[in-house]
């Protein structure tokens, strides 16, 4: 494993990434010298520029000469012109996880939370309510947060709180003393071959917990509680449905969606809980928060105050503006269990037809999960299928948004599709009417999207 005490120049390809800037930023806070180059120009760019970081656009081969650690991204090739020259001045290179393992090995309590669903609200909730508890942690993750600033905070004490990704197997490079398996599922299906591949990858991961740290499991998913009865290490389950160690009861809902809650560990009330986010899933990642909270020895008051002070990240129904009494939210979903989880929080909130525009994410995905696609869909009005967005992938002919808009249309009638942008914006604003909640939805560039259909709803 390479070691940063005797390195000082630290070059990242692909630092505009979420993760990637977020490392950068720790480097930086520690005094190394950080470089960094991207494809494009953007706010983190911007930051990490601001904070003393000497970011390039684009890559080239020149950007290397004086690193003495090359950290890349999973998305950049061998073929990258910097990866090539690296290589050539024979400057170690390792891949962003395991860059972030070492980081997290440098802490005595680091707190990684996984699943294919729920891990940046989750570690967002963590975040909040342990640097509202004094405890001064440094945190690290994939999505904006308004609590700690941007996607990273740098702390002083023993305490480092990440996301762990499982898509290619990544977070078998960490070092958790207390991780959290919030749900296990099929995604990712051009890494893991079947669902067998990838509850196998949780296993693992659930083992490099050491005997005296914590594991913590949603006992409404199978397999993660299934992983919880095979481990070494002390256990903590939460959940709805199944009886856990720490559960919530009395379930009830505002005006906007958003829950109230009581929460139990095993038999002995922890208080009534709400949430400022909407939805039934976000008390399950609230119910993991307060599991993890609780094992660390934070008082029920302060978890309290800091999930109601918990007002969602970045493009996790994200609400970004009414024009005529229509509303447009921003959202992150990009796996049907998301879709369906994101529309029936929609379902809460006031509305009259709701609306959902969604770019598929990778074809893999699309293809892997097409009948679950289908069947996503039903607690909106009218849906709006776009073109696949390829992120990692090329296109390789085999499915079409039209082929996923006909699956939908055969239980639901509900779906057309639309590849032009400024033309799905120029039709919702024509087509919707006062009271309507419209969805732009994906993990792709979908996002700059709403800004259009508001700027459209303006000028109607």
């Amino acid at each position: 494993m390479v070691s940063l005490t005797e390195i000082k120049n630290v070059h990242f390809i692909g630092i505009g990434g979420i993760s990637m800037s977020g490392l950068a930023q720790i480097l930086l806070k520690a005094g190394y010298r950080v470089t960094g180059s991207d494809i494009s120009q953007s706010n983190l760019t911007d930051k990490l520029a601001a904070n003393g970081a000497d970011v390039y656009i684009p890559h080239d081969p020149q950007n290397v000469e004086n690193a003495e650690l090359v950290v890349y991204t999973a998305a950049v090739r061998e073929d990258n012109c910097e990866i090539i020259r690296a290589k050539e001045l024979e400057i170690p290179l390792i891949d962003r996880a395991e860059f972030l393992g070492i980081i997290m090995k440098n802490y005595r309590y680091g707190i990684a939370i996984s699943g294919c669903h729920g891990k940046t609200t989750t570690t967002s909730m963590v975040s909040i309510i342990f640097q509202n508890a004094g405890l001064d942690p440094t945190v690290l993750i994939g999505g904006e947060l308004d609590a700690i600033g941007g996607n990273v905070r740098v702390g002083e004490s023993p305490y480092f709180i990440t996301e762990a990704c499982e898509y290619v197997e990544s977070f078998l490079k960490f070092f958790p003393y207390t991780a959290a398996i919030l749900n296990i599922e099929k995604d990712h299906l051009d890494y893991f071959k079947d669902i067998d591949h990838i509850v196998s990858a949780f296993e693992k991961f659930a083992h490099l917990v050491p005997k005296d740290g914590c594991l913590v499991v949603c006992n409404d998913s199978q397999p993660a509680r299934e992983i919880a009865k095979n481990v070494e290490c002390n256990t903590l389950t939460y959940g709805i449905k199944n009886k856990s160690d720490f559960y919530a009861t009395n379930i009830q809902y505002d005006y906007l969606g958003h829950p109230t809650f009581e929460v139990r560990h095993h038999r002995r009330k922890l208080g009534v809980f709400a949430l400022s986010i909407p939805g039934s899933h976000n008390v399950l990642n609230a119910l993991a928060a307060i599991a993890i909270a609780h094992n660390a020895g934070i008082g029920m008051d302060m978890v309290r105050k800091s999930l109601l002070e918990f007002k969602g990240t970045y493009r996790r129904f994200d609400i970004k503006g009414t024009r005529n009494n229509i509303t447009v939210v921003d959202d992150y979903a990009h796996h049907p269990t998301e879709i369906k989880a994101t529309l029936e929080a929609a379902k809460q909130f006031p509305h009259h037809k709701i609306w959902c525009i969604f770019q598929p994410h990778t074809y893999t995905r699309t293809m892997t999960l097409f009948d679950d696609f289908t069947q996503a869909f039903h607690n909106a009005d009218q849906v709006i299928i776009t073109d696949i967005y390829a992120a990692r992938e090329k296109d390789n002919g085999l499915i079409h948004p039209s082929t996923l808009v006909d699956g939908i249309n055969r239980s639901s009638s509900n779906a057309v599709y639309q590849n032009d942008f400024k033309s799905i914006a120029h039709w919702v604003a024509e087509k919707a009417e006062p009271g309507d909640l419209v969805f732009t939805m994906g993990a792709g560039d979908i996002f700059k999207l709403g800004p259009m259909i508001l700027e459209e709803i303006k000028c109607s």
